[in-house]
């Protein structure tokens, strides 16, 4: 499962962030366009914390993906394109994100030259020892 290859990475990233101890708040970003299913990644996040014995909360929040058109200057969220997109194009966007310039164009020109500004990847945003 994909989600579990995440979740794998962030408690492994957050456990070797506090070897030295101490209280921990980690917020977990969460870029839209991976298309990650909410439910299974935070039930692996709890059930990895709970086997490496990690006592750190971790927040997950979603940010929202906006993509910037090279051609026309025009910007526009993921969900305006996500619902035009068959499933199976969704599924592969969902494991390569930058296969969106496979599957969608910018919703004013029409072109396929257009950079995503946010909302891609998951990474641990912040890591604060009290």
């Amino acid at each position: 499962m994909h989600e579990w290859a995440l979740a794998e990475a962030v408690v492994a990233a957050v456990a070797s962030s506090i070897e030295g101890g101490g209280d921990l708040e980690a917020v977990v970003v969460v870029g839209e366009l991976q298309q990650v299913d909410l439910d299974a990644f935070k039930f692996a996040l709890e059930e990895l914390k709970r086997e490496r014995g990690l006592d750190a909360p971790l927040k997950v929040v979603v940010e929202e993906a906006r993509l910037r058109c090279r051609a026309c200057g025009h910007e526009w969220s993921w969900r305006e394109v996500a619902g035009r997109l068959d499933e199976a194009s969704r599924e592969a966007v969902h494991f390569v994100p930058e296969l969106v310039h496979s599957f969608a164009r910018c919703p004013r020109c029409g072109s396929a030259d257009y950079e995503i500004i946010k909302g891609r990847g998951v990474y641990v945003k912040v890591v604060r020892r009290e």
